[in-house]
């Protein structure tokens, strides 16, 4: 049975709230309504279109500066960012990401977008991936859009830094990593510096 207009839209501002970088095709399935209909209900409900939301949340939660790397070496969109605590990226799967045949994104992609993460979070200079250890949960597609959210979790026994990345494709696990970072001894337990 289909949800009245003001009922859709009560649980459209819900599901943005929850998951902010959903799109409007997949709202779109989720509601069993065309793209336009939730392209209208948005614009009622004064709620920005994808990208306006993304630079919202990358401009007033992302307040800190990546070291390791230039911006434009990380795989994906950082998105938040808290040096040696955690950080959030996005890639939205494209056809250049994918293998033609049947439309599967390459897995180095999703390992790309982990591993650049993982060095993106250190509060280095230098940081560069000494071990990973990596699961592929399930496939990923053409237009699906991965988060990748990683957390420090500390130092193993060779004084490298421990960063867990888990990828999701709508709150489901597609990938999930843990990558042992080397970093310089200059500032190998500082913080924030």
């Amino acid at each position: 049975m289909r949800k009245t207009k003001v009922e859709r839209q009560r649980l459209l501002k819900e599901k943005i709230e929850q998951t902010p970088f959903i799109t409007d095709e997949h709202l779109a399935k989720t509601f069993q309504v065309s793209i336009q209909t939730i392209r209208l209900d948005r614009m009622e409900l004064a709620i920005p279109e994808l990208r306006e939301r993304i630079k919202y949340v990358a401009t007033n939660q992302w307040n800190e500066t990546v070291k390791a790397l230039s911006l434009d070496e990380v795989i994906g969109e950082i998105i938040d960012l808290e040096l040696d605590k955690r950080a959030i990226s996005i890639l939205d799967i494209t056809s250049d990401l994918v293998f033609s045949r049947n439309k599967i994104a390459r897995g180095h992609h999703l390992f790309a977008q982990a591993n650049s993460l993982a060095v993106a979070v250190i509060n280095d200079e230098l940081a560069l991936t000494a071990k990973s250890e990596v699961k592929f949960r399930r496939q990923v597609i053409e237009g699906e859009r991965v988060i990748a959210k990683a957390a420090v979790e500390g130092k193993d026994e060779k004084s490298r830094t421990i960063v867990a990345v888990h990828s999701y494709v709508d709150n489901e696990k597609v990938f999930s990593g843990v990558f042992y970072m080397y970093q310089s001894n200059e500032n190998k337990g500082e913080k924030n510096k």
